[in-house]
């Protein structure tokens, strides 16, 4: 050792620290790079944070956008229409949500962000046009509600009118009716016998056995409001048991008096002229009469315009 120079000594010296500040250097190196390595780990982390975030919200995105959809189909069907476009965007939105969701599990880049995301604009661009049009077919449909009610309203206050005017022309019409109700005045029964005499005292009582026919005569009464036309007057001739007689044969017929069919024993034509015109029936049975008190109904326009009775032993 004595023998080493000072020159030696000092070289060594110098080896040690050069080579200490080497190992200094690559301790500093390795710290360094093991820096940047966790630097690096720590944002490739945060870009995947960011990225997980960026997916969430554009399923969000896309989930609104279906329930906006669903919204306006269900408008659109309470209006009683339908729009094959507005279920080919539902499909759209249900499978681009499926691929969104499949990017949980794998790599979810820039493009297919951007992609999404101007997929996501069209549709709500799409969305904002047809609520404006359903907007204005809703208003248009109001207004057409309002109009239809207004006619409604219209046509019910004319109904109204209608069936008043309708009722006052019938009540007009009834009281016209009845108003020209022929009346038969002067009724007289004449007896004919089987020698063809005629008895003419209504007081009398007459031999059933010995009538052949019955001679009804009367006149029609003055009436201003009654129409100058053909008219038709019925006779019934009703028997003491309460039955009219009645003969096809000797033009015998039914008709219509208070809701109830009734049966008519004769019937005339007559021209009313409004001059006190005399009518008279011959009517004759064919067959002997019962004893007891018969009664005549004379009947014109649905109204029984008289009446008289006979009695016959």
């Amino acid at each position: 050792m004595s023998n080493e120079t000072p020159e030696k000594d000092s070289n060594r010296k110098l080896l040690v620290v050069g080579l200490i500040i080497v190992l200094l250097s690559i301790n500093g190196i390795l710290i360094y790079m093991q820096q940047q390595k966790t630097q690096e780990t720590d944002e490739q982390k945060e870009i995947i944070k960011v990225k997980s975030t960026e997916l969430e919200n554009q399923i969000k995105v896309y989930e609104t956008l279906k329930a906006d959809y669903e919204r306006q189909k269900a408008e659109l069907g309470a209006l009683g229409l339908t729009n094959d476009s507005l279920e080919t965007r539902i499909a759209a939105i249900n499978a681009d949500l499926a691929q969104l969701r499949a990017f949980r599990n794998s790599s979810f880049t820039v493009a297919d962000q951007r992609r999404f995301q101007q997929r996501a604009q069209n549709l709500e661009l799409a969305l904002q046009k047809k609520d404006e049009e359903m907007t204005k077919l809703q208003g248009d449909n109001e207004e057409l509600f309002t109009e239809v009610t207004g006619l409604k309203t219209t046509q019910n206050k004319l109904a109204d009118s209608i069936t008043t005017l309708s009722s006052n022309n019938k009540e007009l019409a009834e009281k016209v009716n009845l108003a020209s109700k022929l009346e038969a005045q002067n009724i007289a029964v004449t007896i004919i016998n089987d020698n063809g005499k005629e008895k003419e005292d209504s007081n009398e009582e007459y031999k059933a056995k010995r009538v052949d026919k019955i001679k009804l005569s009367f006149r029609l009464g003055k009436n201003e409001v009654a129409p100058k036309e053909n008219k038709e007057i019925l006779m019934r001739l009703i028997e003491p048991d309460g039955s009219a007689l009645y003969n096809l044969a000797t033009g015998s017929g039914t008709f219509e008096f208070e809701g109830k069919e009734q049966f008519y024993t004769a019937k005339r034509d007559i021209v009313f002229d409004n001059s006190q015109q005399q009518v008279s029936f011959i009517y004759s049975k064919g067959s002997p009469y019962k004893t007891g008190k018969h009664t005549i109904e004379i009947y014109a326009g649905g109204f029984l315009i008289g009446s008289t009775s006979f009695t016959l032993k």
